[in-house]
């Protein structure tokens, strides 16, 4: 075989790998999200994920290592996704409007997780603490950085940035993590896109009123 032909296969065999970790992963992500760490069992994740446990115990050795990693991808997708810096837009409403919706859309796309960070957060986040001190936090120094500059030229009112940052991932949150709530309260079975699309509507008109800004 010459190493030409070899190649295609090792990358074969290496997208095939990453996509059964990944088929892993979103299923523990359900299964922690409705169990919680200690009520999940691995027998449940393996057979939502349609493989055996020993399969599953080859790509993660324990319940443990399922958790963090799980844990790890949720908090991944945020950071890289939700940076108020890279947001598209030249202004601060612009940016702040597309870091609410996209928040939103995270809460849409990735409820299960919402939940299992938030469910952890609750239990005193001791599975996450040094990856919150290490990632989130100078993300998060860096997001206010940028708005303590919007309001020292006198871009947005004067607020406290961190209360900012508290108030949105509260409101956007909710919409997954109580969604079965809202949902009730709506008359509706579960929420579905245009719901996210009317809450992004709402945030962002009172959210950028309150911070004296318009929409553009």
């Amino acid at each position: 075989m010459s190493q030409s032909d070899a190649e295609p296969k090792s990358s074969r065999r290496s997208a095939n790998r990453k996509a059964l970790e990944q088929k892993i992963l979103d299923a523990a992500e359900v299964i922690f999200a409705e169990q919680g760490f200690n009520g999940a069992s691995l027998e449940a994740i393996a057979d939502r994920a349609g493989i055996s446990k020993q399969n599953m115990l080859y790509y993660f050795p324990s319940k443990e290592s399922l958790y963090q990693n799980v844990l790890k991808y949720i908090l991944d997708l945020w950071i890289e996704k939700l940076a108020l810096m890279e947001q598209a837009g030249d202004t601060p409403a612009v940016m702040l409007e597309n870091y609410i919706r996209g928040k939103l859309e995270l809460s849409r796309l990735r409820p299960y997780g919402s939940k299992v960070f938030a469910n952890e957060v609750i239990s005193g986040a001791v599975h996450l603490k040094d990856y919150l001190e290490r990632d989130l936090l100078p993300q998060l120094e860096t997001d206010l950085a940028l708005v303590r500059d919007w309001i020292a030229s006198g871009e947005m009112d004067p607020v406290e940035p961190e209360h900012l940052f508290f108030t949105i991932w509260a409101a956007t949150q909710t919409y997954a993590d109580f969604s079965s709530q809202i949902s009730l309260a709506l008359g509706k079975r579960e929420l579905d896109e245009d719901d996210y699309r009317r809450a992004g509507d709402f945030l962002t008109h009172v959210l950028l009123k309150g911070l004296g800004l318009r929409s553009d």
